[in-house]
């Protein structure tokens, strides 16, 4: 009787390699291969990051991508990498994107332009940065708007116009990112059904990652089996 081969792993690539990016493949290392999934490949911008790595799963060129034969490619170093590569990737593999965003202590914004000026210039107490359409923002803080991005893509009908942004740095939080999400209903005479969800997410001091958010982009990680070449928003 002939004996079945096992099942192929899955390959993973990631893109990035820093708090996130170390733990995802530290995690596909030691416990990916029971899960039918493996390490193809880590590249980072900085390729001396890099260094802990065994030299096969350095990626020192993101144009080697096609020989790796990798089947799902998670970015976790800066929007600017899906923005330049994502369609080259698309046609290799399936690419997952992190959406994340927070009101967060000063310390773990990434911003830029005047939001970045803006606050330098904060007093010590709570800040609202921006409030208004999303947008304007999303290219002033594309660390920090992961999240409302994801929930523009998910309503259409409002989009990155509809959509309203506030983003706001808050010293009093210094080991937490908070998450507040106001979903509102068309009302008759300006009374509408709200309703309002609020995440708490730890985190270490200045870090831009929550720690649950690692375990989150793990778990999605685990559930992504394909889906024919689109972006997948966890």
């Amino acid at each position: 009787m002939a004996q079945t081969e096992p099942p192929r792993c899955r390959r993973v690539g990631i893109l990035g390699y820093g708090r996130l990016g170390q733990f995802l493949a530290g995690q596909l290392l030691a416990r990916g291969p029971p899960l039918g999934l493996a390490l193809a490949f880590v590249w980072a911008r900085d390729g001396g990051r890099l260094e802990g790595l065994p030299p096969p799963l350095r990626l020192p060129d993101l144009r080697l991508l096609p020989q790796t034969e990798v089947d799902l490619v998670v970015e976790v170093a800066h929007p600017c990498v899906a923005r330049e590569h994502g369609e080259d990737i698309l046609a290799h593999a399936d690419f997952m994107a992190l959406k994340v965003t927070m009101t967060k202590a000063p310390q773990s914004f990434r911003l830029e332009g005047r939001l970045r000026e803006q606050l330098a210039v904060a007093g010590g107490g709570r800040t609202v940065l921006y409030e208004g359409p999303l947008r304007p923002l999303c290219p002033l803080a594309p660390n920090n708007v992961n999240t409302m991005a994801a929930a523009a893509v998910a309503a259409p009908r409002l989009g990155f116009d509809g959509v309203r942004a506030c983003l706001v740095a808050d010293p009093s939080v210094p080991d937490w990112h908070i998450v507040e999400v106001e979903v509102t209903g068309v009302g008759d005479g300006g009374r509408a059904l709200s309703v309002t969800s609020t995440r708490r997410n730890p985190v270490a001091r200045g870090a831009v990652t929550g720690d649950a958010t690692r375990d989150a982009f793990w778990s999605s990680l685990m559930a992504c089996h394909g889906h024919g070449g689109c972006v997948q928003l966890c």
